[in-house]
């Protein structure tokens, strides 16, 4: 499984769904799905934005988690 901790990077950075939304250029509900852990996939180019936006690896907001 793939947790996704955009909510503990956004909360380190003190940005808001909203900010984060704009600054990155996609709709706060794509980014809430995103968030959420309902996401089937990411686009490399979200990522990467978001990566910029945040000033992180993609790691810091990717991570797996090996089925117990």
């Amino acid at each position: 499984m793939i947790r996704v901790n955009l909510d503990v990077m956004m909360a380190k950075r003190k940005m808001s769904l909203t900010e984060l939304a704009e600054k990155v250029n996609i709709t706060m509900a794509n980014l809430s799905v995103l968030k959420t852990e309902k996401a089937k996939a990411i686009r490399f180019s979200t990522l990467d934005a978001i990566c910029k936006v945040l000033d992180c690896q993609p790691g810091d907001i990717l991570e797996y988690m090996p089925d117990k």
